[in-house]
C-alpha cells in the first residue's frame, strides 16, 4: 500500500499505523517496523519471541517491558518462531531458512536451509528433539536438533500454511491451502489425508490429541485423534490467519483478517468472548502459561496483551526502551518531525537497536555500511551518502523512488520546512 499522508508532525508510516486503535488497547510492546507475523512464549511466561515482516524477531521481557536483543539475520519477513526446550530460540522466514539462536549470541548458532519457498509455520517436539516447518513449498520437513538430519514429508498439492505435533510426539500434523489436513507417522508409512471444506491457514493440538483448525472460511474444524471431524465453530466471516491454545487445551484463540480475536471454550464448543480493533489485521496470538492471558501480534507492528476471558487489554504501557528518547528534546520541532520514526530508529548505538539501524553517525556515512545490519542487496549497489541534502531527498520523493529495493515503509515529507527541520535536528541528535 503506497500511502503519502500530509506531514506536519510525524515522520513514516509507521508511527500513522502506531497510533490507529490505540485507544482500545494499552498494554502494549512496540519495536518492531512492521506487522507481526509470529508470537511465541516462554514456558515460564517470562520471555516473548517475536517475528516481523520487517525482517527482525526480538526477544522481550515481560518483567522489565523492554526488548532484551533484537535477531537480525533472515532477509525476509520473519514468519514463524519457538522457544525450544534447552533455551534456545528458533526463527524462520520468508527466505526459506531456519536459524537457530542462543540467548545474547549476535549470530544464529545453526542454518538450516532446504525449503524452496517461505517457511510460515515451525513446531518443536514434545522431547524437544525435533523441529517441523511447513512451507508454500508444498513440503514439510522435521530437522534434528542434534545433528541436522531432515527428514521431507511430500504430499501437499498447494502451500501448507501449519503445522503440529501430537502429544506423544509420534505422529506430526499439516494444513494446507489445499484444504488437506495430513497426519503423518513419523515412524514411516503414509499419511492419512482428510479433506475440509475451506483452504486451512493454521492448526494445534490439545493435550488430550485434538485436532483445531482454522479455515479461510472463518470456521474452526475440530477432528478427533482417529481423524474423523467431531464439530465445528464459526469464529467470523473473514479468513482464520492465527490459532492458539491455551496450555491447559481448554480455549482456542483464533484471529485473522478482521482484526477480531475470537475466544471458544473447547470441550462447550461455544465462543467465550470476542475483542480486538476491526479493520486492523492480526497475524499472531499466543497464550501465556497461565491459561488466561494472552498476546496478539497486530499489522501496525504492535504486540498487546489481554485477558482471554475478558476481552480487556491488561498491564502498563510496554514499550522497548523504557524511556522517551526524545525527552531531552522537548520542544524541538525537529524532535517532534522524527518522533514517527523512533519505532525503527535509535539516534544512540547505546540504545536497544530496533527494527531500522541505528542512526548514530548517520552524516558521512555511505548508505548500507553500517556493520552489524543486514541491508537488502539493492540498497548495496547504490552510491548514495548521508548527509541533510540526501536525506531531504529521499523524504521528498519517497524511498520507493529515491531507495528502490528498500524495505522501508513508503513515506514523504511534503513541507520543506518540516525536512528541514528534521535533517538539522538529525545533526544535532546523531553527531559521529
Amino acid at each position: 500500500m503506497n500511502w503519502v499522508p500530509n506531514l506536519s508532525t510525524s515522520l513514516c508510516i509507521v508511527a500513522a499505523l502506531l497510533t490507529i486503535h490505540s485507544t482500545s488497547a494499552h498494554a502494549q510492546l512496540t519495536g518492531h517496523g512492521g506487522p507481526v507475523r509470529a508470537i511465541a512464549i516462554s514456558s515460564d511466561g517470562n520471555s516473548v519471541l517475536s517475528g516481523s515482516f520487517d525482517t527482525a524477531a526480538i526477544r522481550w521481557s515481560l518483567k522489565t517491558e523492554s526488548a532484551e536483543q533484537v535477531l537480525r539475520f533472515h532477509s525476509d519477513a520473519v514468519n514463524a518462531v519457538a522457544f525450544l526446550k534447552d533455551g534456545r530460540m528458533a526463527t524462520a522466514g520468508a527466505d526459506a531458512r531456519i536459524a537457530i539462536w542462543t540467548q545474547g549470541r549476535q549470530q544464529p548458532d545453526q542454518v538450516f536451509e532446504g525449503h524452496r519457498g517461505p517457511i510460515v509455520s515451525i513446531a518443536v517436539s514434545p522431547d524437544g528433539a525435533r523441529l517441523a516447518s511447513a512451507s508454500w513449498d508444498h513440503t514439510v520437513r522435521i530437522r534434528s536438533l542434534g545433528d541436522g538430519r531432515q527428514q521431507v514429508l511430500e504430499g501437499h498439492a498447494q502451500n501448507v500454511n501449519g503445522v503440529a505435533f501430537t502429544p506423544d510426539g509420534r505422529s506430526l500434523v499439516s494444513v494446507g491451502y489445499d484444504r488437506e489436513l495430513r497426519i503423518w507417522p513419523l515412524a514411516g508409512g503414509t499419511s492419512n489425508v482428510i479433506t475440509l471444506a475451506s483452504p486451512l491457514n493454521a492448526v494445534a493440538v490439545a493435550p488430550d490429541g485434538e485436532i483445531v483448525t482454522g479455515g479461510a472460511d472463518g470456521e474452526l474444524r475440530f477432528l478427533i485423534p482417529e481423524s474423523q471431524e467431531s464439530g465445528g465453530v464459526k469464529a467470523g466471516t473473514t479468513p482464520i490467519i492465527a490459532l492458539a491454545m491455551s496450555p491447559d487445551g481448554t480455549l482456542i484463540a483464533a484471529a485473522g483478517t478482521s482484526g477480531i480475536v475470537t475466544v471458544i471454550d473447547r470441550k462447550a464448543r461455544s465462543i467465550v468472548r470476542t475483542f480486538g480493533d476491526p479493520g486492523s489485521p492480526v497475524w499472531s496470538v499466543a497464550f501465556l502459561p497461565d491459561n488466561a492471558n494472552l498476546l496478539t501480534g497486530g499489522s501496525d507492528g504492535k504486540i498487546r496483551r489481554w485477558s482471554a476471558l475478558t476481552g480487556e487489554s491488561i498491564g502498563s504501557s510496554l514499550q522497548a526502551t523504557p524511556r522517551d528518547p526524545l525527552g531531552a528534546y522537548a520542544g524541538d520541532h525537529g524532535a517532534e518531525v522524527f518522533r514517527a520514526c523512533v519505532a525503527c530508529h535509535t539516534l544512540s548505538e547505546k540504545e536497544t537497536q530496533r527494527a531500522g539501524p541505528t542512526l548514530a553517525g548517520l552524516y558521512g556515512r555511505r548508505i548500507a555500511s553500517l556493520p552489524g545490519y543486514r541491508f537488502s542487496d539493492a540498497l548495496k549497489g547504490m552510491d548514495i551518502v548521508w548527509t541533510p541534502e540526501t536525506v531531504s531527498r529521499l523524504f521528498e520523493l519517497g524511498p520507493t523512488i529515491y531507495t528502490p529495493g528498500t524495505k522501508m515503509p513508503e513515506q514523504r515529507i511534503g513541507s520543506a520546512e518540516d525536512r528541514k527541520a528534521l535533517t538539522d535536528f538529525l545533526a544535532r541528535a546523531t553527531p559521529k
